[in-house]
C-alpha cells in the first residue's frame, strides 16, 4: 500500500492547529530564536517502524527548512535503542513539532508492530490478517497504511468499497436470501459490480449464504469447531466457486491459531486498529549551536 500523502497532510494540519503550534510560547520564551540543533528519534521498545513519512510532513508543515533523515526503510523491526530519525533545523521548530511527530509515529508503529505480531501467528497456513473500519476517526487511511506495513490487508477502506451484509442489514431486509437478492438488485439497477460479504453467525446460516453464491462469507464469533463444518460445506456445495471464508469477532492471539487452522481463508482482526499499543519512541537533541 502506497503511502496515503493526501490523508496525512490533511491529518497534520488538524494535529498542529489542535497543538496550537502557531503558539508554542513555552519554547518561544525559552529557546533562543537563532539556534540551530540536531534530534534523533529512538525506539525504546522492539517494534516494527511505520510511518516515517509523517514525520516529514509535520515538518514540512511547520518549518520546511527542517531537513529530515529517515535511517531506517519502513517495515523495519527495531531494537530498542536505534535511531529512525535524525532532524537538522531551527531549534524551535524541533521541539514545537515533537509531540505531533511523535503521536503519528507512535501511532503507526504500534499498529504495524501488533500486526507483524498477529501475521507470523499465522504465516505458515497461508491464512491472511485483515484490518477493520475499526480506526480512528480521521486517521482510516494512516491506520490502514499501518497494517499494510505489518504485513496485514484492508478488509474495506470504506462504505463504498464492497457490499458488507451484517446482521442488522440483514435483520432489516427479512433474511440472508432476502438481503442478498435486493443488493443484487440495487447492484444491477445502478450498473454496478461490486464483491459481496455476508456476515453469518451459524453454520446454518452459513449454508445459506453458500447456496446463494456469494463471494465471501464472514464467520462471525464461530468456535473452531463450527468453521470446520462451513469448511466442509463449502467443499459440498460451492466446490470449484472460489468462496472466501472469513473468521471475525473478537479474534485474540489467543483464538488466532486454532480458528485459523480450522481452514478459513482470512481473519479479520479490529484489534489492529482500535487496541494497538503505541511504540514507545522518544525524541531528543543530540547538539545545538547559535546561528
Amino acid at each position: 500500500m502506497d503511502f496515503p500523502a493526501l490523508a496525512a497532510r490533511k491529518a497534520v494540519a488538524l494535529a498542529l492547529a489542535e497543538d496550537g503550534s502557531h503558539d508554542d510560547v513555552t519554547t518561544r520564551w525559552s529557546v533562543p530564536a537563532g539556534l540551530q540543533a540536531q534530534a534523533e528519534i529512538t525506539a525504546k521498545q522492539p517494534g516494527v517502524i511505520g510511518g516515517l513519512p509523517l514525520v516529514s510532513e509535520v515538518f514540512r508543515q511547520l518549518d520546511p527548512e527542517v531537513v529530515v533523515d529517515e535511517l531506517v526503510p519502513e517495515g523495519t523491526l527495531v531494537q530498542p535503542g536505534r535511531t529512525v530519525v535524525r532532524l537538522t533545523g531551527n531549534a524551535r521548530s524541533l521541539i514545537t513539532g515533537e509531540r505531533t511527530a511523535l503521536n503519528f509515529l507512535q501511532r503507526l508503529c504500534g499498529i504495524a508492530t501488533l500486526t507483524k505480531q498477529y501475521v507470523d501467528m499465522v504465516s505458515d497456513l497461508g491464512v491472511k490478517v485483515l484490518d477493520t473500519r475499526k480506526t480512528a476517526p480521521g486517521l482510516r487511511a494512516l491506520d490502514k497504511y499501518a497494517v499494510a506495513t505489518g504485513g496485514g490487508g484492508s478488509h474495506r477502506l470504506d462504505l463504498s468499497a464492497m457490499v458488507l451484509l451484517k446482521e442488522n442489514h440483514i435483520a432489516a431486509s427479512g433474511g440472508i436470501t432476502p438481503a442478498i437478492d435486493a443488493v443484487r438488485a440495487g447492484m444491477a439497477a445502478e450498473g454496478r459490480d461490486l464483491l459481496i460479504d455476508v456476515e453469518v453467525e451459524t453454520v446454518a446460516e452459513a449454508v445459506e449464504a453458500l447456496h446463494a453464491r456469494v463471494p465471501w462469507i464472514m464467520l462471525d464469533d464461530m468456535t473452531p469447531a463450527e468453521i470446520r463444518q462451513v469448511v466442509q460445506a463449502r467443499e459440498e456445495i460451492a466446490a470449484g466457486h472460489g468462496v472466501v471464508l472469513e473468521a471475525s469477532g473478537g479474534i485474540t492471539p489467543e483464538r488466532l491459531r486454532p480458528i485459523a487452522e480450522a481452514g478459513v481463508d482470512m481473519v479479520s482482526v479490529g484489534a489492529l486498529t482500535h487496541s494497538a499499543p503505541g511504540l514507545d519512541l522518544s525524541m531528543l537533541l543530540t547538539g545545538a549551536a547559535r546561528a
